[in-house]
């Protein structure tokens, strides 16, 4: 994974970990199966390797995006408070922005954590010319459980435009 010593504001997109096919009841109370806990965690290691420690999580409030997240924050040296949301759950691409709009101009790292088509194509809206061609290739395609997608904005979060930030990696968690 990509990462650099400067400044520049960095939002990682994250596609919760491999979660049950066949549970009964609502769609959002699906669990993540024993691969999925494997990826979470692996996620996380992958991120403190990679020096990425968020300041804010914006998690969806499904039962598997909440525990993505909790899996894959005990990697992180620093407790990190979850913004656990609704809205993420059923998020459009403009959602994301405009929940990443919202960031405080203090905050220099987000995860989000959320499901797919919406991570994917989040990416892929973001994602300025300048971004690396195979990259926003994987994300047009969809992108498979524990996926994350890196991308790098120079300016404010409030001012932050489709096609206002450059994807610089995508990372696809093994599956166990």
């Amino acid at each position: 994974m990509t990462t650099h010593a400067d400044r520049t504001r960095r939002v990682v997109l994250l596609r919760h970990a491999q979660a049950q096919q066949d549970a009964r009841g609502p769609d959002e109370l699906r669990a993540l199966t024993e691969v999925g806990r494997h990826q979470a965690r692996w996620v996380g290691q992958a991120l403190a390797t990679a020096g990425f420690e968020p300041e804010v999580a914006l998690v969806s409030s499904a039962v598997r995006t909440r525990e993505t997240w909790q899996l894959l924050a005990e990697a992180f040296e620093h407790e990190v408070d979850a913004d656990v949301r609704d809205e993420l759950y059923s998020a459009t691409p403009g959602t994301v922005l405009e929940l990443l709009r919202g960031v405080d101009e203090r905050v220099r790292s987000v995860l989000v954590v959320g499901h797919e088509p919406t991570i994917s194509r989040s990416a892929y809206l973001l994602a300025s010319e300048d971004s690396n061609e195979s990259y926003v290739d994987r994300v047009t395609l969809g992108i498979p459980t524990a996926t994350l997608a890196v991308l790098e904005l120079p300016g404010p979060w409030a001012r932050l435009d489709p096609q206002g930030a450059r994807l610089v990696d995508v990372v696809v968690a093994p599956k166990h």
